[in-house]
């Protein structure tokens, strides 16, 4: 048996969520079009004969603004020395950003396995992959340059192969039915927020948390009751819209995706608070579940 840890590293938005998704088979990352969607290091398990590799999605390594920022970056960093193997997420220009660079410079150095993955191929031509590719592979660092496409799946099986030959053996760390390694009440909760990172805009998203207050289990039926906070009295207004409308669409679409993973029928309820500057509150950050408490 083969079995290990693999961090998967990179800027916001370049697809690390999706990626882990396609990998595991299953939704145990949030996915949106907006950067820092990923707060949390969340972990998915794939398995196979002889073969289990435990991934580690990161949040986006990103120029802090506020506390929050800080502890996702501070995450994503520890997971460098917490891991058998990296992959290191790009989306496709050859000329690597400030963002990009600051994350080589991290990792450059490391002895762990280090593998470049250019992502979203699907958009690129192949003129403008080779470049890519090349820009990468001519810097003597990785142990393998891949082009995936995690959307669509391409080139997946061959990246979970290559990682399968630097895996050492080991035990499987989890049943080989196991996907995720999170409570119910935590993929919850991502749900809910993902559906208001897609109902919401600009500003708001980020300033929103969701703390599950109330999860009872009943025959055939789940209550859950979740609060959302917010930072401001207007982005309140903002979330439950006129006549509560938005608040209800943000509902309805969390308890149809939550019926869909607990198998049961879910009633679920949502308030929506105010906390002002939470991103910038340790205690904050810690009762949320964003960084470990002092």
């Amino acid at each position: 048996m083969r079995s290990g840890f693999v961090g998967i590293i990179g800027r916001p938005n370049v697809g690390k969520s999706t990626l882990m998704n396609c990998i595991v088979g299953e939704k145990v990352a949030i996915t949106t079009d907006k950067p820092q969607t990923t707060r949390n290091t969340i972990r998915g398990i794939y398995t196979r004969e002889g073969l289990q590799i435990v991934f580690i999605d990161t949040p986006g390594i990103h120029k802090a603004k506020n506390k929050l920022g800080q502890a996702m970056t501070q995450a994503a960093i520890n997971t460098f020395k917490q891991v058998d193997a990296l992959l290191f997420l790009v989306d496709g220009s050859p000329e690597r950003g400030t963002g990009d660079t600051y994350i080589f410079n991290m990792i450059k150095d490391l002895d762990t396995p280090k593998f470049l993955v250019i992502n979203k191929i699907d958009k690129m031509d192949p003129d403008e992959f080779k470049k890519t590719f090349d820009s990468y592979e001519a810097l003597g660092v990785f142990d393998k340059v891949l082009g995936v496409s995690a959307l669509t799946g391409k080139n997946v099986e061959e990246l979970i192969d290559e990682l399968a030959g630097v895996m050492e053996e080991g035990p499987m760390y989890f049943p080989e039915d196991m996907f995720a390694d999170y409570p119910e009440r935590f993929l919850v909760s991502e749900i809910i927020r993902e559906k208001l990172l897609n109902y919401l805009a600009e500003e708001v998203p980020h300033g929103v948390a969701v703390e599950i207050e109330e999860y009872r289990e009943e025959e055939g039926l789940t209550s859950i009751g979740a609060v959302i906070y917010c930072e401001k009295k207007s982005h309140k207004g903002i979330i439950i819209g006129r006549e509560g409308r938005k608040l209800k669409g943000i509902g309805k679409a969390a308890r149809t995706e939550i019926e869909g993973l607990l198998g049961t029928k879910v009633f679920l309820r949502l308030w929506v608070k105010i906390k002002e500057n939470w991103r910038d509150s340790d205690v904050a950050i810690a009762n949320f579940g964003y960084k470990d408490q002092e």
